[in-house]
């Protein structure tokens, strides 16, 4: 199968491969449907031991969803948004739940819907190129794909922090704080994908062809996140980060006001309510509802027209956010229209 989606079989390997060099690798419906499809046939495969989901072309593993339809649709009824939340949230469940062992190369840029497919993978090799964030806040929507179910079991305010500020991260980081779960030089992993053709043991084939990380620049700043990032309101990170007053907490202090304040806010209240959810389907669920109807919110379309659309990277965010609003955001679907796993 060519095209966006390219779908083949080596050995006892199922592979997978983004192939839409030119947007990075965005997912559309159409991909996400494409992957669930390959998935499944992957799965009833006797004669597969293992899949591999990477890029074919280009230098990113997959920077995010298609936005741009994302607030066309929004600013009409949602039905083709809700349509592609509905379906990539399916194909990151079905990722999780999935019965053979995965693993993803995040070769490249992993933001967005990227991070979508590559957490809930069995293994997650990183590489010097690794480039790993959820920049949503920064978009006027969330880290959603999971990011309500991984972001807050972090350690520390890790989560908290890269939720809110759009923090990226490279190979190294990733592998410490367990985001990745091998590294490896990029030039290695096309004979790690051909030694895992035929073998059966994912583990000890991946061991063998990683390299020691260099050392995890995220390790100088912990001690900040975790004091400056505890706090449960917006208002009290910001204060907290004002009051301190060094180098680091200003910088963040700067970011956070360029974010949108109800992405924030919603951002903050997903981690939280994250940290209890008692299934990752719950997650989705709830995910899918917020989704639903941040492509509404004028943050939302706004955020793309200025990133996006017309580039001045100077977005009119909505200076005020009410618990109403907010509260509005997490009501659960209408009966019948709720997100399910299958």
């Amino acid at each position: 199968m060519s095209g966006e989606i390219i779908v083949d079989k080596q050995g006892r390997l199922g592979r997978i491969r983004l192939n839409r060099p030119t947007a990075l690798h965005a997912l559309t419906t159409a991909m996400c449907l494409a992957i669930s499809d390959a998935l499944a046939e992957f799965e009833g495969d006797d004669d597969l031991a293992a899949v591999v989901v990477d890029h074919a072309a280009g230098r990113g593993f997959c920077a995010g969803g298609d936005i741009r339809m994302l607030a066309q649709s929004g600013r009409g009824d949602g039905s083709e948004a809700r349509a592609f939340f509905h379906a990539e949230y399916r194909m990151n469940h079905q990722l999780f739940t999935y019965s053979k062992p995965t693993v993803a190369i995040m070769d490249g840029v992993v933001m967005g819907g990227g991070v979508g497919i590559a957490l809930p993978c069995s293994f997650r090799v990183a590489t010097e190129n690794t480039r790993f964030a959820m920049p949503e806040t920064g978009i006027g929507l969330f880290p959603d794909v999971g990011g309500g179910w991984y972001l807050p079991r972090l350690p520390g305010q890790v989560g908290k922090f890269l939720a809110l500020t759009g923090a990226r991260l490279d190979g190294s980081e990733c592998l410490l704080l367990g985001l990745a779960t091998h590294y490896m030089v990029a030039e290695a992993v096309l004979a790690a994908i051909d030694a895992l053709h035929d073998s059966p043991d994912v583990a000890r084939t991946l061991e063998a062809c990683s390299t020691p990380a260099p050392n995890a620049r995220i390790i100088e700043n912990r001690a900040n996140i975790d004091r400056l990032f505890a706090a449960d309101t917006i208002a009290a990170a910001m204060t907290a980060l004002e009051s301190d007053g060094g180098d680091w907490a200003m910088n963040e202090l700067a970011t956070l006001r360029t974010k949108s304040p109800l992405s924030l806010a919603i951002s903050l209240r997903q981690l939280r309510e994250g940290a209890a959810m008692p299934d990752f389907a719950s997650e989705m669920r709830q995910e899918y509802a917020i989704g639903s109807r941040m492509v509404h919110t004028h943050d939302f379309i706004e955020g793309v027209r200025a990133l996006i659309v017309d580039k001045d990277n100077m977005p009119r965010w909505q200076p005020a956010v009410s618990v109403n609003e907010v509260d509005a955001i997490f009501a659960p679907m209408p009966p019948g229209e709720e997100w399910t796993a299958s």
